[in-house]
């Protein structure tokens, strides 16, 4: 894509949808955390698309976006499909077993790192000079929140493998984001490709909770459902379309610095809700995290 034709980032076409995928995957992290202690994380995922993926095909139809793909379009929405809604979120839901939700929050902030990498192997899309500075000064300051991390151990488990875990659904993620705004994907309405990604996904992922977790645990509990409805329905069907067309009209790099708000609000829950104490430490890293990302932000506004 075309630094030139690109829109600007102030636009309210971009901005909007910008800050608004950002504030509500910020609370998602936290969300996730109370799917996770009343069933498998498996069965949770499974749960999350099994809702949000009819809403989609709903949605398409509403919108009068035609539901039958092309071979080639089929099977890049599996590609998607897999990457994204059973990779990505699998990676995530099981790393947040073992570490806070603010923590994969801030690693997840860095996406703009794999996908910047990611687009230009795969789209060609160029990186501006100063990015990866910007960059660099953000994974410093990662790292002295995951350090922090790993000597708290908050929840008691192998912060080790969340770490792991997390990096592995960053990636997941960045495929997915990239290799959609290829030709072949550009040529699919939105939310009918999204749609058929979910479905395929929804299937991976119950086969796989079958395996790994074994037959179904269905929690009864009102709160549990409320939540996995407001990850489905807002945290997927509205924010899915919204950050997979930016991607298609600014690019994944940019796209991927919503996270700097997604940090923002899923820190203060975490903080909050979870009882992450700041310490010197941490509140240097966040800082440092938050400086670099708009370093890269600013290179690449500058281009």
């Amino acid at each position: 894509m075309s630094e030139v034709s690109a829109p600007s980032m102030l636009s309210p076409k971009v901005l909007i949808p910008f800050m608004l995928t950002g504030t509500i995957w910020g609370s998602t992290w936290f969300v996730i955390t109370g799917q996770i202690a009343d069933v498998p994380a498996a069965w949770g995922v499974f749960y999350r698309f099994m809702l949000a993926t009819p809403a989609l095909f709903v949605l398409a139809a509403v919108m009068g976006q035609r539901l039958k793909l092309t071979r080639p379009e089929y099977l890049l929405a599996l590609g998607v499909g897999i990457a994204q809604f059973s990779g990505n979120f699998l990676f995530v839901y099981h790393s947040e077993q073992h570490i806070t939700s603010g923590i994969v929050a801030v690693m997840f902030a860095l996406l703009m790192v794999p996908n910047a990498v990611f687009a230009r192997l795969f789209i060609g899309e160029k990186v501006a000079s100063g990015f990866l500075a910007g960059s660099l000064v953000a994974i410093v300051g990662v790292t002295m929140l995951l350090v922090h991390e790993w000597n708290a151990a908050p929840l008691g488990g192998n912060v080790g493998l969340g770490i792991a875990l997390a990096i592995g659904g960053m990636l997941a993620a960045s495929i997915a984001n990239v290799v959609q705004a290829n030709p072949t994907g550009r040529g699919v309405p939105m939310v009918s490709f999204l749609a058929w990604a979910a479905l395929f996904g929804t299937i991976f992922d119950l086969a796989y909770a079958f395996v790994i977790a074994g037959p179904p645990q269905v929690p009864t509990t009102a709160a549990f459902w409320a939540g996995t409805a407001y990850l489905a329905i807002i945290g997927s069907v509205v924010t899915f379309p919204l950050h997979y067309n930016l991607v298609r009209q600014i690019g994944a790099g940019k796209t991927a610095y919503n996270g700097i708000v997604t940090v923002c609000v899923a820190m203060l829950l975490s903080t909050l809700f979870e009882g992450y104490r700041w310490t010197p430490l941490t509140a240097s890293g966040a800082a440092l995290a938050l400086v670099g990302m708009g370093l890269a932000l600013r290179s690449k506004q500058a281009k």
